[in-house]
């Protein structure tokens, strides 16, 4: 952005409000604090992949073994590693070890919340 777009938007400020400065400050005030962004666009970004979904809706109804998630995607354990590494890096889900096996979960309830979200959203609405 420009600082003439920011100049057009405080001379709006200026038209609309008593105070445009104050008014500027309390908008200035609601940018999310400092990394948020970030860690929302890991998270979405982790979502925005049909694999790492198929992952996701599997762990619904618990942990299960990395072989049996490579059942789930009808993949190498290879490709649902990278996948579950992108979805633990993002806080969705937990990783277990048992020997040489390992056990996925789903981080938090928030996670199915978030998908069953996904699903009751009108697109395009």
């Amino acid at each position: 952005m420009s600082s003439t777009d920011v100049g057009e938007g405080y001379a709006a400020l200026c038209r609309l409000c008593a105070d445009p400065d104050e008014r500027a400050d309390a908008l200035r005030a609601l940018q999310p604090p400092a990394g948020a962004v970030e860690r929302q666009r890991t998270v979405f970004a982790a979502l925005a992949n049909e694999a790492r979904l198929r992952l996701l809706f599997a762990l619904r109804d618990g942990e299960k073994c990395v072989c049996e998630l490579q059942v789930v995607l009808d993949a190498p354990q290879s490709t649902v590693a990278t996948h579950l590494r992108k979805l633990r890096d993002a806080g969705l889900v937990r990783r277990r070890r048992s020997g040489k096996w390992s056990y996925y979960r789903l981080a938090d309830g928030a996670v199915v919340d978030l998908l069953d979200l996904a699903n009751v959203l009108e697109v395009g609405g």
